[in-house]
């Protein structure tokens, strides 16, 4: 049975978050960005609770392209609302399924209903290479392939003959075997 590799959103995540709120103005939003060098914020109401997200492409599309006035323009009528968020104590793998089901690159990161971080498909991205070195490294080690089954009993990891990443290994005379190498079968 093989040892499931997790990475926890809170060890990825950015933090502290960077605020702004929701009656400020677009410059200023982009001010703080280009200050700070990141590409969102999280829109707070006046008693600093969480109600969206603003972010550079928002203000792209929202503001720049519609040849709107920044200083003009509140960030209430440009975020990205509601905030979608995660726990801290989640997996990165749970992360990406919320971004990509919810159609968007970054996630409010919550404890305890208090927003202290935000992760983004980049975060994630980034440490992608290093737990691949690790599998990979615990392969050598111990001989023994990485292999994962997900809800439905698919089982995922890499195929026992050509050693290339599947997301349907079925096995075939003691070994798992990818669709292509059981073609070759």
């Amino acid at each position: 049975m093989s040892e499931k590799i997790s990475v926890k959103v809170k060890h990825v995540m950015s933090s502290p978050v960077v605020t702004v709120e929701e009656g400020s103005t677009v410059f200023k939003a982009s001010k703080l960005m280009d200050k700070y060098d990141i590409g969102s914020l999280i829109v707070v109401d006046k008693s600093g609770n969480p109600v969206g997200m603003i972010t550079d492409m928002d203000i792209i599309k929202r503001v720049i392209a519609k040849n709107l006035k920044p200083r003009r323009v509140k960030v209430e009528d440009v975020m990205s609302k509601p905030l979608i968020t995660i726990d801290q104590d989640a997996d990165l793998a749970t992360a990406a399924r919320v971004m990509r089901n919810h159609h968007v690159k970054r996630l409010g990161v919550m404890y305890k209903g208090k927003l202290i971080g935000i992760i983004s498909s980049k975060d994630i991205v980034t440490v992608t290479p290093e737990l691949i070195e690790i599998i990979t490294e615990k392969e050598r080690i111990t001989g023994t392939p990485y292999v994962s089954t997900d809800k439905e009993g698919i089982m995922v990891g890499y195929c026992e003959l050509c050693g290339e990443w599947s997301d349907s290994l079925r096995e075939r005379n003691g070994m798992l075997l990818c669709e292509s190498c059981l073609e070759l079968e």
